[in-house]
């Protein structure tokens, strides 16, 4: 059988790559050969990745409830992806963080704009009933949320801002964990003694929130950037992109989660507790944390008014979303 020219050269090439690593051609033809044509039902892992959302009753909207927060955990492990391929980029020009930052905020935009599926797309008494099978989870308790603002600020920058002025990079990273802002959302008001929802969250989490914060430490997104040459550092473009990432993580997406829970959660003047007993009116809104990723891209009247718009006119009224 004759052999087509160009599949010749590729031949050719191949045997020279394989035989600079030290391999042999032949034994990979042979996988080839025997191998298996690959399927999209194969590659995406299908009958696996359906077969994950078991609810705990009989309610169908709980199928929704689950899914949907599990395509949510999908898009953190991609924002984590990018985060990390930002602190390890070497000499790289400012198209390259650019980029990076749009795709940051692509994911978050996609994640916020579709979280009508939590604020309209369950029926509030199904909600109101399977969510008492799932206590004390919450998705307070999601460890790559929390890995997401390790990887892109220092820690002093998301301590509980009612406290934020008696930290600084001074303070070592346990005492900073030790005062970090989601810790309040975790705590009984009346008791001020920790709910099983933080206490199973530490228990399980927190030494590798340690040893993350010890790895990136000086290399956040955020010390990346003050590292970047000038020329790089004042690029509108990314100063842009970094400023819908805080806005997107600190501003909108608790914003749609207080949406959700104004739906859910509350009604004729009576609050609800969450599922985890968390207290999300303290907890949520972005104007009483003032929580920014990159605090020196913000005027000090910007940074006041944090948030501050959507809580006058939403959370302090008696609508649901």
């Amino acid at each position: 059988m004759e052999i087509k020219p160009e599949i010749a050269e590729r031949i050719a090439k191949l045997e020279e790559k394989f035989r600079n690593s030290g391999q042999d051609l032949g034994s990979y033809l042979d996988g080839l050969l025997y191998d298996k044509y690959l399927t999209y039902w194969d590659y995406i892992n299908i009958d696996t990745l359906l077969s994950l959302q078991k609810t705990l009753t009989h309610f169908p909207d709980e199928k929704i409830f689950i899914s949907y927060h599990q395509i949510t955990e999908l898009y953190f492990k991609l924002i984590i992806h990018e985060q990390k391929q930002i602190i390890e980029a070497k000499d790289e020009n400012a198209a390259f963080y650019i980029e990076k930052f749009q795709r940051l905020n692509r994911y978050f935009r996609i994640l916020t704009d579709s979280f009508d599926v939590m604020i309209k797309g369950m029926d509030r008494e199904e909600f109101l009933k399977f969510r008492m099978a799932l206590l004390p989870a919450s998705g307070f308790q999601s460890a790559q949320f929390r890995m997401i603002e390790i990887y892109s600020t220092p820690l002093e920058n998301i301590v509980a801002y009612d406290i934020r002025e008696n930290f600084s990079s001074e303070n070592s990273i346990e005492e900073l964990l030790e005062n970090i802002y989601w810790k309040k959302g975790g705590m009984d008001l009346k008791s001020g003694e920790k709910t099983l929802t933080l206490r199973q969250f530490e228990d399980r989490y927190i030494e590798s929130f340690k040893k993350l914060a010890h790895e990136v430490e000086g290399k956040t997104l955020y010390h990346t950037y003050l590292d970047l040459p000038e020329e790089i550092k004042n690029n509108s473009g990314l100063i842009n992109a970094m400023r819908n990432f805080d806005v997107y993580v600190n501003i909108n997406w608790p914003l749609m989660h207080i949406g959700a829970a104004y739906r859910y959660l509350n009604k004729d003047n009576k609050t609800i507790k969450a599922t985890g007993g968390t207290n999300w009116k303290e907890f949520l809104p972005p104007g009483f944390q003032k929580n920014s990723f990159f605090p020196n891209l913000w005027s000090e009247e910007e940074f006041k008014e944090w948030g501050k718009e959507w809580v006058e006119n939403k959370f302090n009224t008696e609508k649901t979303a």
